[in-house]
């Protein structure tokens, strides 16, 4: 599922450029992502797509026909906006052609293209900074502590009628614990929902959301128990951008706490979807 917000056009003599964000979920799109596409369009058709998302770098000649793709090189070209930018106003005509657009690219007006691309970009950067996907989830209803991060657990209703058990993992993030600056940030969400359950990374951040199979996974809670019982919490807090709080956590106590979230999940769960729509404090 990609979710599209925002599309804005810039008409540039005979080709048009587009700029939108996108949004993938994982399992139902090819993975979890987000960010910006830049689109070429020639008569109505896309020619040439540019993915500039946090881990899907990428351009596609003709993504509706030949559908030809090659990865940008995260650390050799830079900031994904940037290098597409550039690499349109430089080669537009050759890429136009390799996509099978020959007659548009002969008619490329490049004054007009590059007045256009300076919109282009500018438009780009402000969608991906803007139109970024986050949430901020309730805190949870029950604390556990487990040292460096914490869990908090609360039975949740979504206007939909979905619902169920979803615990938070939580760290201080800024400050010292207990003073009035300490800021508690959301580093992994895990929605154990009847009907579309899924798990959040950095949901104030990257939000890249991963969604289960039920047919595979009938029970999300356990599944959620199993990665935090085999140790997988640490490498979970370090795909979600948070690799000092995953240096930081301790194994054994994390693996005393668990069997308290284990039987107070149980128990919440067995109390069943509550009656309210329960809201994000910020979307």
């Amino acid at each position: 599922m990609t979710t599209q917000t925002g599309r804005a056009r810039f008409e540039a003599g005979n080709v048009t450029f587009i700029v939108q964000h996108e949004l993938w979920d994982g399992n139902i799109q090819d993975h979890s992502d987000q960010g910006v596409v830049i689109l070429v369009d020639v008569g109505g058709e896309t020619a040439l797509r540019f993915n500039c998302f946090d881990i899907e770098k990428s351009y596609v000649y003709a993504p509706d026909g030949k559908n030809v793709q090659y990865r940008m090189d995260h650390t050799v070209d830079g900031n994904p906006i940037g290098w597409s930018v550039k690499t349109i106003r430089n080669n537009l005509a050759a890429m136009l052609t390799s996509a099978g657009y020959a007659d548009a690219a002969g008619a490329v007006d490049m004054n007009a293209v590059n007045a256009a691309l300076a919109e282009v970009d500018s438009t780009a950067r402000a969608k991906f900074a803007a139109e970024r996907n986050t949430v901020k989830h309730n805190r949870g209803t029950d604390i556990i502590e487990a040292g460096n991060i914490r869990f908090g657990l609360e039975m949740r209703r979504q206007a939909s009628g979905d619902g169920g058990l979803a615990i938070h993992v939580l760290s201080d993030l800024a400050g010292n614990t207990g003073r009035v600056f300490t800021e508690e940030t959301e580093l992994l969400a895990f929605d154990c929902f009847r009907d579309e359950p899924h798990y959040h990374y950095g949901p104030r951040n990257k939000n890249h959301r991963i969604f289960w199979d039920k047919t595979l996974v009938p029970d999300p809670l356990g599944w959620c128990l199993d990665q935090f019982k085999t140790g997988k919490l640490k490498a979970m807090l370090e795909r979600a951008g948070y690799p000092g709080v995953a240096a930081d956590l301790d194994e054994d106590l994390l693996s005393s706490v668990i069997p308290q979230v284990e039987s107070r999940g149980r128990e919440m769960e067995a109390g069943g979807i509550p009656p309210e729509v329960t809201p994000n404090l910020v979307r």
